[in-house]
């Protein structure tokens, strides 16, 4: 009987597709790819920047030992993926068409977080880290038909395209926007992640127009058209804008349901141009159309989400959601 239990566990071993060796192996072998693609996003991302990447530069970013570093980039330059030389390390051309690749793969599943499954913003990033080692070319193809061959993710980063092009990134950083002029914001940084959780509470995103009103060594003051938000120089300057778009300006008259206040009947004007995918069918379902009449049914003791009626019927709304409708405040309600 022993030789059975015996035979099994070796079976149970070394059983070359389903043994637990084989799935250790393959379990290493996945981190390791892991590990090479998030070194050669890191070197993409300095190439981008007009700088070189080097050893201490990717031990910091993440948060490697010096010794691992070295090792990592002599197995990565033995197949053929980055030159190594005295000034730092650099990517071949094998090594750039799969940095873009995973960049590509990340940003579009954000794009796809963001508008089809409604996640917050602040939960993208770590949720992107993870699926980008898992979609091969042909899957990042096909997520990016199906969000409509969207231009960028949802904090404004170039997406690149199946041929490998990766636009510039467009706009300066808010620092260094003049005072009293308007701009649209075009990007947002998420890293470091506690400056970037400052702008998220802030309610700050691409595609809004704001306006410098103050500028002095501490702080940014500015508005965006409502609210007057202060922000330290540091956490403005994560934050790129550019000259704003004519068809970005704030509709007439209207402001967004979640800020429209209880007693107050309004009318659905339209749906924000940056609310796309699932996100902008889900609020068309469930009545959000132009002209529909709508107003606030319920408050919530913690603030969110809020009860609205509208079309005879109560629907609940988190004030992320609340955003992306515009509407036209009408009168007092009945």
């Amino acid at each position: 009987m022993t030789w059975v239990y015996l035979a099994v566990a070796l079976a149970v071993l070394f059983t070359p597709r389903f043994g637990l060796l084989a799935q250790l192996a393959r379990h290493r072998a996945e981190g390791r790819r892991a590990l090479y693609e998030d070194v050669l996003k890191h070197m993409l991302a300095w190439e981008r920047r007009g700088k070189t990447a080097t050893p201490e530069s990717v031990a910091g970013a993440l948060e490697l030992a010096p010794k691992r570093v070295l090792d990592l980039i002599t197995r990565m330059e033995t197949r053929g993926l980055l030159v190594a030389g005295t000034d730092g390390i650099s990517l071949t051309a094998e090594g750039e068409r799969l940095a873009l690749h995973v960049v590509r793969a990340h940003r579009l599943w954000e794009r796809y977080l963001a508008d089809d499954a409604g996640m917050p913003m602040g939960k993208l990033h770590q949720a992107a880290e993870k699926a980008e080692h898992n979609l091969s070319p042909e899957q990042v193809d096909e997520l990016e038909a199906h969000l409509g061959h969207p231009e960028r993710d949802p904090h404004g980063d170039p997406i690149p395209t199946s041929a490998g092009e990766l636009p510039p990134l467009e706009g300066v950083a808010l620092t260094a926007w003049a005072p009293s002029e308007a701009a649209r914001i075009v990007h947002v940084e998420d890293e470091p992640a506690v400056i970037f959780q400052q702008i998220l509470a802030a309610e700050l995103r691409p595609g809004m127009t704001i306006r410098v009103l103050e500028s002095s060594p501490e702080r940014i003051i500015l508005s965006d058209g409502t609210n007057e938000i202060r922000l330290a120089r540091a956490v403005a300057a994560n934050i790129q804008v550019a000259a704003p778009q004519r068809a970005a300006a704030r509709p007439a008259g209207a402001i967004r349901l979640s800020q429209l206040r209880s007693g107050v009947k309004a009318e659905v004007l339209k749906l924000d141009e940056e609310c796309r995918g699932f996100s902008r069918r889900r609020l068309m379902d469930l009545g959000l159309t132009p002209h529909a009449s709508i107003e606030v049914a319920l408050e919530n003791t913690f603030g969110d989400p809020r009860g609205f009626r509208i079309r005879g019927t109560t629907i609940a709304l988190r004030k992320a959601q609340a955003r992306n409708v515009w509407v036209t405040p009408v009168g007092a309600a009945a």
